[in-house]
């Protein structure tokens, strides 16, 4: 038998593929010794996961150049991990740990790393909107052409600064992408469904705004979409809103029960069966890029990864009581 030659772009696209998996793994394990941790007591405060969530920060953050802008709400640890910033950082930083990526400053809510281009987690909801639209004022003015892409969860549609920062991003023409994860379950003071799945792609119709409903399950999705509405902001300086439909298996948080009192279980094993990272194992199966072995070895170097941060992060010392007086930014 003879094997067909695979083109160049074939070849580039089944490497990517294949990087969006690895990426997509690591962030579910990662994510599980997290919990893991937080049960021990190595991690304070909040602590959001992102199981679930994955495809959507894998493939938004795949359309993107490296010295593109991201910057996140606080259920951030995904795009901090795809955006560069090293497991061992990330878990040093959620322990509180002198070497986390935040000089152990700002824990599981506030990931920074500016060199990256991850312009942060922030913890108020809706406040870091604005300052995309700054990032991406500020990429226009100077002729960067980079990219600035939001991520905020639904809820946050609720807050005036949201409706603000669309209004003026469409009105300055500025290359944002204000990326909505819509999980279903945007959170009260009590846990409630304050937002369920909305029409949120109805408000950049009032901003003359380019808009895009995306199945978040489904990495490759989020990539295509990600992918135009990058081209969009990089070629013709126009923001877009999309709006990301997606699921959390955990919590809201690990204060939060595993189902919460606001869904059942059925339905998140119901969920369960759109597993992102199934969906995109089982597609380069059936496309012969991998087999279960391979699959199998990806996965045990990622839980020896992540065994490593932890080992790192337990290892590593705490902050200087002197560092309360300096700031995080570094050069």
């Amino acid at each position: 038998m003879t094997a067909t030659a695979r083109s160049p772009k074939d070849t580039a696209q089944t490497e990517l593929h294949l990087k969006m998996l690895r990426q997509m793994l690591l962030i579910r394990r990662f994510e599980e010794k997290a919990a893991e941790a937080y049960a021990l007591g190595k991690i304070g405060g909040f602590c959001h996961l992102y199981i679930g969530q994955e495809a959507v920060a894998v493939g938004a953050i795949a359309a993107l150049r490296d010295d593109d802008y991201v910057i996140s709400s606080y259920r951030e640890h995904g795009q901090a991990l795809v955006k560069g910033i090293s497991p061992s950082a990330v878990m040093a930083e959620l322990f509180g740990k002198a070497t986390g990526c935040s000089k152990g400053k700002g824990g599981s809510m506030h990931l920074f790393d500016a060199k990256r281009g991850f312009m942060g987690g922030h913890a108020i909801v809706g406040g870091h909107i604005p300052l995309a639209a700054g990032l991406a004022f500020a990429s226009k003015y100077q002729s960067q052409g980079k990219v600035c892409v939001c991520f905020f969860g639904e809820a946050a549609v609720n807050i005036g600064a949201f409706h603000e920062t669309l209004n003026m991003a469409s009105v300055w023409k500025l290359p944002v992408i204000f990326l909505c994860e819509n999980n279903r379950y945007g959170m009260g003071t009590a846990f409630e469904r304050v937002a369920a799945v909305t029409d949120i792609v109805e408000h950049a119709c009032s901003y003359d705004m380019a808009a895009e409903l995306v199945d978040g399950m489904n990495a490759l999705t989020v990539y295509d979409a990600t992918r135009r509405a990058v081209e969009r902001a990089r070629k013709q300086s126009h923001p877009t809103l999309l709006e990301v439909r997606t699921y959390r298996y955990m919590g809201h948080s690990m204060s939060d029960p595993l189902h919460g009192v606001y869904r059942t279980k059925d339905e998140v094993e119901e969920q369960k069966a759109r597993d992102p990272i199934t969906h995109l194992a089982g597609k380069l199966k059936e496309d012969g890029v991998i087999d279960q072995a391979a699959l199998d070895a990806m996965d045990a170097e990622l839980h020896a990864e992540v065994e490593q941060a932890v080992k790192f992060a337990d290892e590593s010392p705490d902050p200087d009581p002197a560092e309360l007086f300096t700031d995080v930014l570094v050069d």
